[in-house]
């Protein structure tokens, strides 16, 4: 757009004509070159340049730059119209007598060419002389791979009857779910936004496990597969400059405009093309454009004056969508709307030009786009094929609004379809939806096998086991497992000093990777900058600030340490990377990623859960957690309910240690069941920074620290010929206050206490539940009990639980408790003052145990109510204060 009026007409006309002449004589590489230098030159001196992000609204590789397409089209064709065909009668068999199963026809179909192309010639699966490319494969278009693998012989006619029928245990998944199909999905891509976010930090591990000299990556690209709907979340745009800042050239984004999101256009006023453009090149991708078939080549050389670009640039998206959900007719008399643009097409007829297709329905177009990818260098690239949703569904759903929800298919747009992709089935076949299959013998199944196997074999296919590593016995953290004495030692410097010894193990270290949100220094890391390293794809080009100091902030290319920024979401993706390392590249790590556990599951809860669906193995650390632990930070920072949310996630197995030898011994074993045993589990432990005194693992604690609890203390035979006596849990800092309160309750009431450690009532919650699930189910069988029950036997008294989290964190195990039961928790907002303070407000305190203890009692009869009143005056408690939840 110009600012003024043209000064010197002549001078410009001498400037475009000589642009034209370079673009003429020596084509339009040395143009870009040229212009590069002069604005280069120009901001040196000082002018404004407004910046153009986007370029012409067509195709970025035009028809001369094109290489001939390597494969078999018709072959190609006759394959893919059978997956097309498969795809459509999966969903309509699955919801022939109802609708209940539901399922998607439309986005396959628009996408069918795009994942054709590249499984025949791109996608390499993992052999010994490659790893493998990585497949973040849109969930919606699940039909179609399963289409395919039916096809090759790795899914049976029985799997694709039962899809979504996954109960019997012989059906498939509804979308990508590795958890449900552990030998086919890799990665789980439904939840929108989740699949572009994995899918970069998954470029950037691979560089990370080259770097540090672990994996051969060289090659191997990752591929995610989006809609253009899907970049309304922020998950899914959020991570692009950190791709672009990387020049993570292994990454290649395929965004699927088919201009239609689930209720209706995209950007009805827009271009959804221009406008990811735009963002990608900013951050520094490379974009290349599939916009329009090969039958809008012959229009554009024929079109010497410019109107058909002209015309395309100001059509917008919901005209576009518009023009495709009706018919040739239609196309030419509301997109060829002028004489001029009519006499292009005039030679035409109405069907030639309903024809020509969109970029992304064009093979030749998206092999070369694909081609131009992979051979890209120095940065990752998006590629943008423009289709149509619903392609080939005709009036049941082609380019219309309810292309998404659309589940049935007129028969009248069933037999279009097949006569449109020249599907080999009869009329009377049409209502019967056969599953097709190719002859084995036949041209065209020869020609499938053949291009996976110069591929490597078929995708996807997701690797269950790989080595097993030595862990190191729990003798090697015997420092940890003794008592400290008059030192004091919080949970999370005893969690440090451990992955001290851990990074210097000769067979385990160098797996190792140590995550963080920007907060090492928060919980006493930063001696690993000097001694692991920050991973940095460029090294160090700068001397650090603190360069004189011994633990120096020190970025290297073979870093160890993974150091996210503030970035919750980027690290857990990383997280998760690592944590899937053994099946995605057959090389196990141990990630560890630390963080403040108000800021991990319940930020990234939904990574949290597709982490437990990808099979993770690995290390979530809550730190700083509890409600009254982190005293000083407030509301927002101030975790009463993490392991609530963990307790969420069927195979996440959480503790909240109070002791350094209760941390030593959940890790140690959770290293053993992940990666030695090879249980597709991952851990969630609290650590906390108040520092005490350790006292040192009591013999034979270590089986209840695994279970999930254990007597701590005690009591004794108590007083009297009657002695009173309780039971008194707790987990984390707030069991301290557990054992204080035992203490004043035998000095002052004269009252036995019991003192167990509790460092997992969400894994004696399921243990319950395995018990109560066989007493209900057997009857007649001897009953079982649950693992609190037993450890309870032979104790008596009522228990008494208290926390650092709500209430409902210790209420999970009240039916496993088979007598009176109290629990005290930390419900309601947290805030900032004293801890002494905050667990008073909270009623968690040795106080309120001890008065909970005693009212227990007196409900048990074994105490009169006046010895409770008289314990409330004497610990001063406000019994008229308001509920702490509530203020």
């Amino acid at each position: 757009m110009e600012t003024h009026r043209d000064q010197d007409p002549l001078e410009t006309g001498e400037w475009l004509d000589a642009l034209k002449s370079v673009v003429a004589a020596q084509g339009p590489e040395r143009a870009n070159y040229l212009l590069g230098r002069l604005l280069d030159e120009a901001r040196r001196d000082g002018l404004f340049i407004p910046q153009a992000l986007t370029t012409a609204y067509k195709n970025t590789i035009p028809p001369e730059k094109e290489v001939p397409f390597p494969g078999d089209r018709d072959t190609e064709h006759k394959i893919r119209a059978v997956i097309r065909w498969n795809a459509v009668a999966i969903i309509l068999r699955a919801n022939k007598e109802s609708s209940e199963l539901g399922g998607h026809i439309a986005s396959f179909q628009s996408a069918a060419t795009l994942y054709d192309i590249g499984f025949g010639h791109f996608w390499h699966a993992a052999t010994d002389d490659h790893g493998g490319d990585l497949l973040y494969i849109q969930g919606h278009v699940a039909p179609g791979i399963y289409s395919r693998a039916f096809v090759e012989g790795r899914l049976t006619e029985q799997q694709l009857l039962n899809y979504r029928q996954e109960v019997d245990g012989i059906g498939i998944s509804s979308y990508p779910h590795p958890w449900l199909m552990p030998d086919f999905w890799q990665f789980p891509t439904v939840s929108m936004g989740l699949g572009p976010l994995m899918a970069i930090y998954q470029a950037r591990f691979l560089k990370y496990l080259e770097g540090r000299g672990l994996a051969k990556t060289e090659g191997r690209k990752v591929w995610a597969f989006l809609g253009d709907g899907e970049c309304d979340e922020p998950e899914s745009l959020g991570a692009i400059s950190l791709a672009g800042r990387e020049n993570l050239d292994n990454l290649i984004f395929v965004i699927n405009c088919n201009l239609q999101r689930l209720d209706g256009p995209v950007r009805g006023n827009g271009k959804i093309i221009q406008e990811l453009e735009s963002m990608f090149r900013g951050a520094g991708w490379n974009v290349i454009k599939v916009v329009w078939g090969a039958g809008w080549d012959r229009l554009f050389a024929k079109d010497k004056d410019g109107i058909l670009l002209k015309r395309m640039e100001e059509c917008v998206d919901g005209q576009y969508q518009d023009f495709k959900s009706k018919d040739g007719a239609y196309v030419r008399e509301h997109f060829f709307n002028t004489p001029e643009l009519k006499e292009l097409v005039a030679d035409m007829s109405d069907e030639e030009v309903w024809k020509m297709n969109r970029g992304g329905h064009d093979p030749v177009k998206v092999y070369n786009a694909y081609l131009q990818a992979v051979r890209h260098k120095g940065q990752p690239t998006l590629i943008l094929p423009k289709t149509v949703k619903g392609f080939g569904m005709g009036e049941s759903g082609e380019g219309q609004m309810i292309a998404h929800q659309a589940k049935k298919m007129t028969q009248d747009a069933l037999l279009k379809f097949r006569d449109r992709f020249q599907i080999p089935v009869t009329d009377e076949q049409v209502p019967e939806l056969p599953f097709l299959t190719l002859d084995e013998n036949s041209e065209e199944m020869q020609y499938l096998r053949a291009r996976r196997a110069a591929l490597g074999g078929y995708l996807p296919k997701r690797r269950a086991k790989s080595e097993a590593l030595e862990i190191p016995p729990l003798e090697t953290f015997d420092r940890l497992l003794k008592p400290s004495g008059e030192r004091e030692n919080s949970t999370t410097m005893a969690f440090v000093q451990m992955l001290g010894m851990l990074v210097r193990d000769k067979n385990i270290g160098k797996r190792i990777v140590p995550i963080v949100p920007d907060e090492s220094r928060t919980f006493g890391m930063e001696g690993m900058f000097r001694q692991l390293g920050i991973y940095s794809s460029l090294g160090q080009l700068y001397k650090p600030q603190d360069a004189d100091q011994l633990m120096y902030y020190r970025e290297s290319k073979d870093g160890q340490v993974l150091q996210e920024g503030i970035n919750e979401a980027g690290a857990m993706s990383s997280w998760i990377c690592a944590a899937t390392s053994y099946s995605t590249n057959n090389v196990p790590m141990i990630p560890f990623y630390i963080y403040y556990s108000m800021f991990g599951l319940q930020r990234v809860g939904d990574l949290a859960w597709a982490a437990g669906d990808m099979r993770c193995r690995g290390f979530l650390l809550g730190g700083t957690a509890g409600r009254t632990t982190l005293n000083g930070e407030g509301l927002q920072h101030e975790d009463g309910h993490s392991h609530i949310l963990a307790s969420t996630i069927p195979n996440c197995v959480s503790y909240d240690p109070t002791f350094a030898h209760e941390l030593v011994v959940i890790i140690r074993d959770g290293m053993r069941r992940m990666y030695q045993e090879q249980e597709d589990v991952y851990y969630y432990i609290t650590l906390m920074n108040e520092n005490y005194p350790q006292p040192g693992m009591p013999e034979g604690a270590e089986e209840g620290i695994i279970r999930g609890m254990y007597l701590l203390k005690d009591g004794g035979k108590g007083a009297g010929k009657k002695p009173l006596r309780v039971q008194l849990m707790g987990s984390g800092t707030i069991l301290r206050e557990v054992i204080a309160a035992a203490d004043l309750l035998r000095e002052d009431f004269k009252v036995t206490a019991d003192i167990w450690s509790v460092t997992s009532f969400n894994e004696l919650r399921r243990d319950g539940m395995s018990a109560e699930r066989h007493n209900l189910l057997h009857p007649t069988a001897s009953r079982k009990k649950s693992y609190v029950e037993s450890c309870l036997e032979g104790h008596d008294g009522p228990v008494i639980a208290s926390t650092d989290y709500m209430r409902a964190f210790a209420e999970q195990v009240r039916s496993q408790i088979p007598r009176r039961y109290s629990v005290l928790g930390t419900d309601g907002f947290g805030r900032s003052d004293y801890r002494v303070k905050l667990r008073r407000f909270f009623e968690v305190n040795r106080w309120y145990v001890a008065v909970a203890a005693l009212k227990a009692l007196a409900d048990e009869g074994e105490i009169g109510m006046d010895v409770v009143a008289g314990a409330i005056r004497k610990y001063g408690l406000d019994a008229d204060k308001p509920n702490p939840w509530s203020v």
